[in-house]
């Protein structure tokens, strides 16, 4: 980033390269929308180069980079309260049978045979995306950080602003909330 700031374009193009795919990734876990992280991750972008000139070596870029992202989807969450539209993941019905999904009905080009494994896979990670739904906001968001984004606690205590013992006791708190909700789960599948 300082490479960049002095007004080497490589430079961006290096940190572009390594930190597009985390990035992305940390975007889709939280909008679940691969349309809308992708635009999401394109604003973020653009959001550390118009900052640019403002950054310092404070910290770490990655710790300075996720925050941008983390408040990107905070401003996407305020603008998509005025929007209503249907998810592709959204239940077609509205009752507690109706789990099917637009996407259920597009046509599986795989090969036969492992259509249990996938059925389990799909089950457990509709059940996982349930439970994160239902966590509390703010362990939610210090979870993702730590398990999928593999943010040190330090780092996801400056980007959430707080310290690090909070965050500490927030990713315990969301650990024991996901081992209760998958116990079920892990339960059917013995």
């Amino acid at each position: 980033m300082l490479r960049y700031q002095q007004g080497d374009a490589r430079a961006y193009e290096e940190l572009l390269g390594r930190h597009y795919r985390p990035v992305f990734r940390y975007l889709i876990r939280s909008v679940r929308d691969r349309d809308v992280a992708e635009d999401l991750l394109q604003d973020v972008f653009m959001r550390v180069i118009r900052g640019a000139k403002a950054y310092r070596e404070t910290a770490k870029f990655t710790t300075w980079l996720y925050t941008i992202a983390k408040n990107t989807l905070i401003d996407a969450a305020r603008k998509q309260r005025f929007r209503n539209h249907q998810s592709l993941d959204q239940p077609l019905r509205n009752d507690s049978e109706g789990g099917a999904t637009r996407v259920d009905f597009v046509r599986d080009e795989r090969p036969e045979g492992k259509a249990d494994r996938r059925l389990a896979d799909r089950q457990f990670t509709e059940t996982l995306q349930d439970a994160l739904d239902r966590m509390n906001p703010q362990q939610r968001e210090v979870f993702v950080l730590r398990e999928f984004q593999h943010l040190s606690f330090s780092e996801i205590a400056a980007v959430v602003e707080t310290s690090e013992n909070t965050v500490k006791s927030r990713m315990r708190y969301a650990l024991t909330f996901l081992r209760t909700e998958l116990s079920e789960f892990a339960e059917a599948q013995t």
